[in-house]
């Protein structure tokens, strides 16, 4: 189906002139784009309905609603091989025939083998079904028939007998699991019953009282809440059938098969329940199933299920020796995919924000992990509701406008009291944590961690928002506006001279750093990443290395730094180009191809974005999936950013000690707690939140009993995820009550 796809972009973007630089820096090289890594999409929540059109022996064919499409498709049982057909009366190959009628004529072929055979309707008779190679008429007078194919072609027609005196067909015609049989309804005395019809010699079989709920296979016929075995001798009075959660479905060799109920216990998965007919005995055979469930021809049936959109399943269920069901997936069944309304990236996260449970005016932001090169490790999952968006600046296309802060979260405007804006941090659960603006029509500066750069719509606005540990956000710098960039507890901005670029320390209040990027100007925009510092101004650009105290001039236009890299747009060409310097000489290379069609006009777009904590970059393809592509440029060796350690009371099991550390790119880690005297209590190990370390400490030792009051000393040790630099170590110490 066609879907038109909104693009946006998320994150920062530069805004400096298209001036020639005063010193070289490369251009683009006509190269071909990267290959991405992977390629992934924003999932439906609801998992992709799928219609049955046929289901036999060797296969099924299928329709997929949600697609738009009217095509079909068949997907054919790995290993399996029916029987070919032996001659008109071989019912039992008829499990994989396909009946197709036109007007008088029921053409019938043999899915595996091709074998066709025709069969017509003798004249005054009137179609009621087609099953394996058998067709069910009745003639003038209502009485049923069964016709076939003869080996001359020639069709066979051979009428019904054994039904009750004066019984008269309802129009009731069930098929079910069987080729040998079919059900009928007929009403004697006023009195509704169904009945199979033996298609080998067209007589009637056994019957039961009622008219709902008909299901049967080659064993059993049930009606209702009652079960009676094919082969019962006449007489024998029906069984009740146990009592079963949702619909009856299907019968599969001994078991009445259920699923689609509308209320379950609590903590219960919807299911597909297999109750044997004959004990009564009830059990799960497909946990997470509902939705397309039905029989098949060969006495089986099929079902789907899994454990989420991503992970749908046609399942095969067929019948053992014994009478039992057992279920094997045959299909894959691709999610739907949902319109992407904004791409992050940070940590070895991508996050996306739109709205894939299709709830009118709910969006919300869904993670999926990836490994060090970009590729997914796991599936989509929820990660929270984007709630009191601010109003969007003219010509947006992201709305909102969102900024990864590298510990799980992001930042974005919000509509708070007195309808002014809130820089909200969100994301890490399902709570948010708001700093009031005063303003309006502001912007996203920046961010990292716990802090957060706002631009103000009033003119000269500027303002830092503070998102500590455990506490709601607070504005905790108000300036006038300036370039301005955050990495972890520094703000950087212009200082008094030409080039020079000045660290103030966001927890401390105090300037630490002054550095001389070479910038002939007063920059204009200033990005922080590690020891990287992007400036821009006027007709220039470049990033000012402060471990080397060296720039490397880069390409103007709107950019977003990396570690080691810049990328940027070619707005004419949609190329997405890439600008590695990390070397000190910025080369640049095609990672991507953009869509041509882009309805931005305003400052983000929402089409790529890249890992500022030591990843890669993605950017939205043209069919809306999301194409992953691997940087390609080493890292820097993993440092500490920012860190929150300070000791509270207890702590206990409701109060735990819970520092937190925010490192420069994602790794593994360990914590180990020391008596003075360097006996360890206690170890905690884990993997960072994006890129952040996340701890939780109750005051227990390793052996689970309360450790004794006093000091103690923590160390903290990370390995880094991509293998790239040494380890980090940090220590200090906390106190227990």
């Amino acid at each position: 189906m066609s879907r038109s796809v909104r693009s946006r972009r998320l994150g920062v973007l530069a805004a400096g002139g298209m001036l020639a630089l005063s010193y070289a820096a490369q251009t683009a090289p006509a190269y071909a784009a990267d290959e991405p890594v992977a390629m992934t999409q924003f999932s439906l929540v609801k998992p992709t309905e799928v219609k049955y059109l046929w289901a036999g022996a060797s296969g099924l064919r299928y329709w997929l609603p949600q697609s738009g499409s009217s095509q079909t498709h068949w997907v054919d049982y790995e290993g399996v091989t029916p029987p070919a057909h032996a001659g008109p009366d071989d019912l039992a190959s008829g499990a994989d025939v396909l009946s197709t009628r036109s007007g008088d004529v029921v053409a019938q072929e043999h899915h595996a083998t091709g074998v066709t055979a025709e069969v017509t309707l003798p004249a005054g008779h009137t179609y009621l079904a087609a099953v394996g190679w058998s067709v069910l008429t009745k003639d003038a007078a209502g009485a049923p028939h069964v016709l076939r194919a003869g080996a001359d072609g020639a069709t066979r027609d051979i009428a019904v007998t054994g039904l009750p005196t004066g019984a008269e067909l309802t129009g009731t015609v069930s098929t079910g699991g069987s080729v040998r049989y079919l059900a009928v309804g007929y009403r004697v005395d006023g009195k509704v019953s169904i009945g199979l019809v033996d298609l080998a010699d067209a007589t009637s079989g056994v019957s039961i009282p009622g008219s709902d709920g008909v299901l049967f296979n080659d064993r059993w016929l049930v009606v209702g809440d009652s079960a009676l075995r094919t082969d019962a001798a006449p007489g024998t009075a029906p069984v009740a059938v146990a009592p079963h959660l949702g619909d009856a479905l299907a019968v599969v060799g001994d078991q009445l098969l259920s699923g689609n109920a509308l209320v379950l216990p609590a903590g219960q998965n919807p299911a597909v329940e297999a109750t044997s007919l004959t004990t009564g005995v009830r059990r799960t055979l497909i946990d997470n199933a509902y939705g397309s469930i039905g029989p098949s021809l060969d006495g089986g049936a099929l079902a789907t299920g899994g454990a989420d959109s991503d992970d749908w399943y046609v399942h095969r269920i067929t019948a053992t020796a014994s009478g039992d069901a057992t279920a094997a997936r045959v299909l894959h069944v691709p999610a739907g995919r949902a319109p992407i309304d904004g791409l992050l990236l940070a940590g070895g996260e991508l996050l996306m924000q739109g709205n894939p449970t299709n709830t009118g005016g709910v969006n919300s932001v869904y993670s999926i992990p990836l490994d060090r090169d970009g590729r997914p490790t796991g599936r989509q999952t929820f990660r929270v509701a984007v709630r009191d968006v601010s109003p969007c600046l003219s010509g947006d296309a992201a709305c909102p406008q969102l900024e990864a802060l590298g510990d799980g979260r992001f930042a974005y405007l919000a509509t708070g009291a007195g309808a002014t804006e809130v820089v909200r941090a969100t994301g890490s659960d399902t709570s948010y944590a708001d700093a009031p603006t005063g303003d309006t029509q502001g912007r996203i500066g920046t961010g990292t961690g716990r802090f957060v750069l706002y631009n103000g719509g009033s003119a000269g606005v500027q303002k830092v928002a503070d998102f500590a540990r455990g506490a709601d956000g607070a504005i905790t710098l108000s300036r006038t506006r300036t370039a301005a960039a955050i990495w972890g507890q520094l703000l950087w901005t212009p200082g008094s001279t030409q080039g020079s670029v000045v660290g103030y320390h966001l927890k401390t209040k105090k300037n630490v750093a002054t550095v001389d990027t070479g910038a002939p100007c007063t920059p204009s925009e200033l990005q922080a990443v590690n020891t990287w510092l992007y400036w821009s101004c006027g007709g220039s650009a470049g990033v000012y290395d402060r471990a080397t105290g060296r720039t490397v001039p880069v390409p103007v236009g709107p950019a977003r730094l990396a570690d080691g890299y810049l990328v940027r747009e070619d707005r004419t060409s949609h190329a997405l180009l890439l600008t590695d310097f990390h070397t000190g000489t910025a080369t640049t290379r095609t990672v991507g191809v953009l869509p041509a069609v882009d309805r931005n006009t305003g400052g983000h777009t929402g089409r790529w974005a890249v890992d500022r904590f030591g990843g890669n970059l993605a950017y939205l393809a043209a069919d809306g999936q999301v194409a992953l592509v691997t940087a390609g440029v080493p890292t820097s060796p993993l440092a500490q950013m920012e860190a929150q350690t300070e000791a509270g009371p207890g702590p206990t099991a409701i109060s735990p000690w819970q520092p937190v550390w925010q490192l420069s790119k994602p790794a593994t880690w360990t914590l180990t707690l020391s008596t003075g005297g360097g006996t360890v209590v206690r170890t905690l190990t884990g993997a960072t939140t994006a890129a952040a370390v996340r701890a939780s400490w109750n005051g227990a030792g390793d052996n689970g009993r309360r450790v004794a009051p006093g000091t103690y000393t923590w160390r903290l040790t990370a390995e880094p995820r991509d293998g790239q630099g040494a380890a980090l170590s940090a220590s200090g110490t906390t106190t227990v009550s």
